[in-house]
């Protein structure tokens, strides 16, 4: 059943194993995909994966990564490398979907030039300068944003959309009660806090001819956020205003390791590449690091390690009619096959397995393998904030 041809929300995807978006640092200094993202994508779809979710690609000047090369859709100069992109993936017979993203307050003002916004002035904890409230103008033009994205998308020959809404970023603090604390029409209730998402989809669903899919976090660690009964009501409402498919993720980058997760915080690789420990100078970060690692075995990590968004995909695939994607540390293909078998979903994804192993599910449907070699270290969650995506694994094996 795994590797079956499926129908998920308009997407005639080759098999129910999705590769999952990821952050990969490989466009060029305007937000285009470089050839090496190209041919790393092409070799995706000939090693048989079901669908590329292609790492996020920024619609506002204001919502961009902090993270080096991101892809960027806000405007037309970089609708020739897009369709390149997809071209390369679709001489595989693979569906393609380009996930739409604002990072919100999740991102440096300092970093991107300009001031960011979030639906609520809040401090983030990595990111500790103000965000900007948005007003109602704001919004408009996000939701505007979004839709325009959407039309490029199309026009560059993508099968669908997924809205990134979860992990923190912009969407996802409209949707959390932890992340947005407004009072008007686009705060407090559940409908009311769907609203921007609703109004994106809408747009969208007007505008162009493409599905509409979305990445949502069910929960996360934050007092006062994301909880999965708030899910349901608002996948619900998401459904019923268009939205063609659904992948359940969970937490935050606030929240640690929760929504990557691991045994142990990968110490190295935190004071390697995460500010500010990055720029500690040597003899500081020597004896930082060393104590750190005299600590991390007592660092509580969130457990479970492996499947652990599968009961929140079960629980919301059981209030929809459209299909259910689960991910989150999902490795082996006993468990993938169980997942859909027990209609927990309709799809899994995976993106650190990929980032090991791009060739994964051609090793699976041959036999060659019966799980993923990723060591779930989290490395490749960490080097990101400093250059192009990389396996510990991959470099070491």
């Amino acid at each position: 059943m795994i590797f079956e041809q499926v129908n998920l929300g308009g997407v005639n995807a080759k098999n129910r194993i999705i590769r999952s978006a990821t952050h990969d640092g490989l466009a060029d200094d305007k937000g285009a995909p470089t050839e090496k993202l190209i041919r790393k994508y092409g070799y995706l779809a000939k090693n048989d994966v079901g669908t590329i979710i292609t790492g996020y690609a920024g619609v506002s000047e204001n919502g961009m990564s902090p993270y080096p090369a991101m892809l960027k859709i806000h405007n037309d100069d970089n609708l020739e490398q897009f369709a390149k992109l997809a071209q390369a993936v679709h001489k595989y017979d693979t569906p393609i979907v380009l996930q739409l993203a604002h990072c919100g307050r999740q991102t440096s003002s300092k970093t991107i030039g300009v001031k960011k916004v979030a639906p609520t002035a809040k401090r983030h904890l990595f990111y500790p300068d103000k965000a900007q409230e948005l007003d109602t103008n704001g919004i408009r033009t996000i939701v505007d944003d979004f839709i325009k994205a959407a039309q490029r998308a199309e026009k560059c020959g993508f099968d669908a959309v997924q809205l990134h809404a979860g992990h923190g970023y912009l969407l996802h603090d409209f949707l959390s009660p932890y992340g947005n604390n407004r009072h008007d029409e686009y705060g407090g209730s559940v409908e009311n806090r769907s609203r921007i998402v609703c109004e994106i989809i809408k747009g969208i669903k007007q505008n162009t001819s493409l599905p509409v899919w979305i990445k949502i976090s069910a929960e996360d660690n934050r007092k006062g956020g994301m909880c999965i009964e708030d899910s349901l009501k608002i996948c619900k409402i998401l459904e019923n205003a268009g939205l063609d498919c659904v992948e359940v993720s969970c937490g935050t980058v606030e929240d640690g390791m929760n929504t990557m997760r691991s045994r142990v915080m990968p110490m190295k690789a935190v004071f390697e590449y995460r500010e500010p420990c990055a720029s500690f100078p040597w003899p500081l970060k020597a004896i930082s690091l060393a104590c750190a690692e005299l600590v991390n075995p007592l660092i509580k990590q969130p457990v479970p390690l492996e499947n652990f968004n599968v009961p929140n995909a079960k629980r919301i695939k059981s209030v929809l009619k459209i299909p259910v994607i689960v991910v989150g540390g999902i490795h082996k293909l006993y468990d993938m096959e169980g997942i859909v078998a027990d209609g927990s979903a309709d799809a899994v994804s995976m993106c650190r397995p990929f980032i090991c192993e791009p060739n994964l599910v051609s090793k699976l449907k041959s036999g060659k393998q019966k799980e993923a070699k990723c060591l779930m270290c989290n490395y490749c969650g960490l080097v990101i904030e400093k250059g192009e995506t990389k396996c510990l694994y991959a470099k070491v094996k």
